[in-house]
């Protein structure tokens, strides 16, 4: 058969898309075909139809798994308030609290009224006493660590340590429909003027060597909840970059978000600017897939 009309079999397609993800330089493969009987333009042009379909393949792969990635996992399981009918208020149970503002990718929901002023105080007071520097889980090991990002101080409380903390467990167990002891104790924190938490992602990185060890306690966390237990004079919103959303933090409102993969393409990326005048004080309860022992 005459060389110019061989015709592109699997065979020469594999051989070919093989040498050039081995890193064989087209001079390399071009001058092997020709040592095999091929004629040169017939060689050349096969070279470039087969690595052209090869590279747009790959582009339309990569293309469906980046935008597969952007969307929220279908099927999994997460928590999630009642809001279908697009209601005002929702029944927690012992309160009824306002819905202000939601989006759905990323799940950010914005709570009124979760929180009455008494609670609130109840909270600084009995917090208060035991604040100490913040710390940040340390992924490579599992622990902790004191984390230059994070400038605040901070204290947990045990799940249903106090009547009052108990009973706030129980409000957002209901309101957020999902199981209380799927919830990590609530923790205070405490930021003067200048304190900060620069954007982070609040899932435990897959990729590290220490989150086998944090998952034991009750899976991956899937959603976070951020009340507010003050008023700051200046600054101290919650901002959630990748969308260009901040929250004003005022006393008994809260700001909820859900992250179905623990990943990136979440949009699960947060941060608590600068307290400029004042302080502030937030209550946040971190959720997990199973329950948190």
């Amino acid at each position: 058969m005459s060389a110019a009309i061989q015709p592109i079999t699997p065979e020469l397609r594999t051989w070919i898309i093989e040498q050039a993800s081995a890193g064989v330089g087209a001079d390399a493969v071009f001058k092997a075909m020709c040592d095999a009987g091929w004629n040169p333009d017939v060689a050349e042009d096969a070279m470039e139809q087969v690595l052209s379909e090869h590279l747009s393949a790959l582009h339309d792969s990569r293309t469906q798994a980046a935008a597969a990635a952007a969307q929220p996992a279908q099927g999994v399981p997460l928590p999630e308030p009642a809001l279908h009918d697009s209601p005002g208020t929702l029944d927690a149970g012992d309160r009824e609290v306002t819905v202000l503002f939601a989006v759905k990718h990323p799940r950010i929901v914005v709570f009124g009224n979760l929180l009455s002023d008494e609670e609130c105080e109840a909270l600084i007071n009995d917090a208060d006493p035991r604040m100490k520097r913040s710390l940040t889980v340390e992924n490579k090991t599992g622990g902790e660590e004191i984390n230059a990002d994070r400038t605040s101080d901070g204290m947990f409380f045990t799940r249903g340590e106090t009547p009052i903390v108990a009973r706030i467990e129980a409000r957002i167990a209901r309101l957020l429909n999902w199981p209380l002891e799927y919830g990590e104790g609530l923790q205070v924190l405490h930021y003067r003027p200048g304190a900060e938490y620069k954007p982070h992602y609040d899932y435990f990185d897959p990729s590290q060597p220490g989150t086998p060890t944090i998952l034991k306690r009750g899976g991956q966390r899937v959603g976070t909840l951020v009340m507010y237990l003050n008023n700051p004079e200046a600054g101290g919103g919650t901002v959630f970059p990748d969308v260009q959303l901040e929250v004003a933090p005022r006393r008994g409102n809260a700001v909820f978000f859900s992250y179905a993969t623990p990943d990136p393409a979440s949009k699960s990326l947060h941060g608590g600017t600068p307290v400029i005048r004042g302080e502030k004080w937030v209550a946040t309860k971190w959720l997990r897939e199973g329950e948190f022992k």
